[in-house]
């Protein structure tokens, strides 16, 4: 671990970083901003600020007071939004201890700590000193207790196991490369059958492609997909107490939730006056029949996700246009379509062609 994190904590180095963020930093003009401020501080502690300057800029995306906050790339770019944080804690209101294994810089146990009392776990002791940093700068710290340990291994928790619930995130990345499988996150999702035994109150968070065979042998646990303004964002497995249905889609802000109707059929039709594009947490869930029974709606095709219907009917679960026309395709008459009512830029919405 390097020493001048520590430094940029110190009073001298907090200066350093608020002359840094007067710049306004950007990363393509990093050594312009660099060769500047090298020349009022030490290289190494203007390199470290304008780092840290750059990404909370970047960071206000994902975090309200990300101004206050101490980022790494990787670490920031693996982060929750703080709207999905949130969101998930509620699911732990009744436990008054939460242990978030693998937790970074803490962006998730943030959000435990206003709720819970937190043990934050990971293995890289640089995300531990930058977690505990970030705890610190919301106050949130006294309610924290990280501990540096391999979750590969037995787990360095002890206590009253019905009051208290965990939160594994493991690692899905591998020199900067995603991984997809359940069987290559690190440790392995399999790592919860030894946990589940004296801490049977689980959530996961899993890649939002998660492969759902991937998670047959969980046939007791709730699979939840995230999204957040129109983008999917993430996928939460949920053990045990926590869990209560087999599938859900989670639309936010919100929170609106849809679980799955058993039985849940509809009928196939032409296009009528208004079409509907389901959200991306609804496709993942496979949850589409069941937003048309609630739409009073039919499928366009057996493959292609979107729904039609007579009436509009506002719903969080899907975008809806309104239908002017249609017209079995062909690129000719299309043109000919558009050009006859004058209209130029149009926008493609497609499934189920290359065109």
């Amino acid at each position: 671990m390097s020493d001048d994190f520590h430094l940029l904590l110190s009073s001298y180095g907090q200066q350093v970083l608020r002359v840094a963020e007067e710049m306004s930093p950007s990363e393509r003009d990093f050594l312009v901003f660099f060769q500047t401020l090298s020349k009022l501080y030490p290289p190494y502690l203007a390199r470290k600020a304008l780092e840290i300057a750059i990404l909370r800029t970047e960071a206000r995306a994902k975090f309200p007071f990300a101004d206050h906050l101490y980022f790494t790339r990787p670490a920031l770019e693996q982060a929750s939004s703080w709207v999905v944080s949130n969101y998930r804690t509620a699911r732990f209101s009744e436990y008054q201890r939460v242990v978030d294994l693998g937790c970074s810089i803490g962006g998730d146990t943030m959000a435990f700590a206003q709720a819970a009392e937190v043990i934050g776990i990971d293995y890289d002791l640089q995300r531990l000193v930058y977690a505990q940093a970030n705890l610190s700068a919301i106050e949130l710290n006294e309610r924290v207790h990280f501990v540096r340990a391999d979750l590969s291994q037995s787990l360095p928790i002890a206590g009253d196991s019905r009051s208290t619930a965990l939160f594994f995130d493991p690692a899905r990345r591998h020199d900067g490369r995603r991984m997809f499988s359940v069987y290559d996150y690190h440790p392995p999702l399999s790592t919860v059958n030894n946990w589940l035994p004296d801490y049977p109150a689980i959530g996961v968070k899993l890649s939002p492609g998660v492969d759902r065979g991937e998670l047959e042998s969980f046939q007791e646990g709730e699979v939840e997909f995230i999204s957040l303004a129109g983008s999917l964002k993430e996928a939460v497995l949920w053990l045990g107490p926590l869990y209560s249905t087999r599938w859900r889609a989670t639309v936010l802000p919100g929170p609106f939730s849809l679980v799955a109707e058993p039985g849940a059929n509809c009928p196939f039709y032409e296009p009528l006056e208004y079409v509907y594009e389901p959200d991306p947490a609804v496709l993942r869930a496979k949850l589409v029949k069941t937003l048309a029974v609630q739409l009073d709606a039919g499928m366009l095709d057996p493959d292609i996700a979107y729904l039609t219907a007579h009436e509009k009917v506002d719903t969080p679960f899907a975008r809806i246009w309104e239908v002017e026309d249609w017209l079995p395709f062909n690129l000719k008459r299309l043109r000919s379509y558009l050009r006859e009512r004058h209209i130029g830029n149009i926008t493609v919405k497609k499934r189920g062609s290359p065109i």
